[in-house]
């Protein structure tokens, strides 16, 4: 199975290839990416440069373009096909009609992979993607149990692309609205679950850290506890007598334990969340993932490089997600 791996930065990528990365994704600084953060994202200039280091390594580039354009103004997202195109790319990853079918039209070399905020999730979605716009493979949404993941496979004939390491969503991507409820500003457009100039933290008279989003408080932290990065979904509210993390838990997905049952599902390429991450998680992640890929070939065992993860895990807790549908 191929490894895709995240890249937010130059560094990050230059990290990831030397790790043993088989593909690197990454995204332009502008909203056409679903992490547009302020410091992070490749210029068209950084691109180049980093597509030809990753070939220099034996890895591809995909260039993440999966927002969605706004109406009546596409203009960035064409371009930044084009920019991708001519930068050498060795795939798109996109989810709006417009961008696949200015894709398929002007760069009918250009391999298009269907991003995971799409939410195509039934052979008739895929198929359609397929037949109209000529994908070759579908990133598929984080709410599929692994017996779903193979019956999908049997009635397709595209690639499949599974995450398994990084943040959850609790939603099926792509149809999120509860950011926007607190910023005004949807992640499925601006492509920032939590738009840094809407976070901020603060204590209160007992020392304890607030996070807030759009100026709600959502999470508190006793002092010396790891605060999590506020968004919506894993926020903590009250509601019927009771507080807690009503959507989902902060936790991350480590679906290491699953790679032989992806596998035999017929899962293509497996993916690493994270290009906000810095190089430490890049390089110790994607490790760890080619360690134990590889062991599925008879490679070293990959135990205690997969153990260390528990260090990269947001609040230093781990789920195998919807794949064993033992998620909250």
């Amino acid at each position: 199975m191929e490894l895709v791996c995240p890249a937010g930065t130059p560094a990050a990528l230059r990290a990831a290839a030397d790790a043993g990365a088989d593909a690197i994704y990454c995204g332009f600084a502008n909203e056409t990416n679903a992490r547009n953060f302020p410091g992070l994202n490749f210029s068209p200039e950084e691109l180049a440069e980093g597509v030809a280091h990753a070939h220099r390594k034996g890895a591809k580039v995909l260039v993440a373009i999966n927002t969605f354009a706004r109406a009546g103004d596409v203009g960035i997202w064409t371009e930044a096909v084009d920019t991708a195109a001519g930068c050498g790319a060795d795939a798109v990853i996109a989810a709006d009609i417009a961008v696949l079918d200015h894709a398929a039209k002007h760069h009918p070399d250009l391999r298009l992979h269907l991003s995971v905020q799409a939410a195509a999730n039934t052979p008739e979605a895929i198929r359609f993607y397929a037949e109209t716009f000529g994908v070759k493979r579908v990133v598929l949404p984080r709410v599929l149990a692994v017996p779903e993941i193979a019956a999908l496979n049997r009635e397709i004939d595209v690639e499949t692309e599974v995450f398994v390491f990084g943040g959850l969503c609790v939603m099926t991507e792509g149809r999120c609205s509860l950011s926007s409820y607190a910023t005004g500003k949807s992640p499925n457009l601006t492509g920032v679950c939590s738009p840094p100039d809407h976070v901020d933290y603060s204590e209160d008279e007992t020392g304890r850290l607030l996070a807030r989003l759009g100026g709600y408080t959502i999470d508190s932290f006793e002092n010396g506890q790891a605060a999590g990065y506020p968004t919506l979904c894993k926020g903590q509210f009250s509601a019927e007598g009771k507080t807690g993390y009503l959507f989902e838990d902060p936790v991350s997905l480590n679906a290491f334990e699953l790679l032989e049952d992806l596998s035999k599902a017929g899962v293509t390429a497996l993916k690493i969340e994270g290009r906000q991450r810095g190089k430490a998680y890049i390089a110790g992640v994607v490790g760890a993932f080619r360690r134990a890929v590889d062991s599925l070939n008879g490679g070293e065992d990959p135990g205690p490089a997969i153990a260390a993860l528990k260090a990269f895990s947001e609040g230093g807790k781990q789920t195998a997600g919807s794949y064993k549908k033992t998620w909250r």
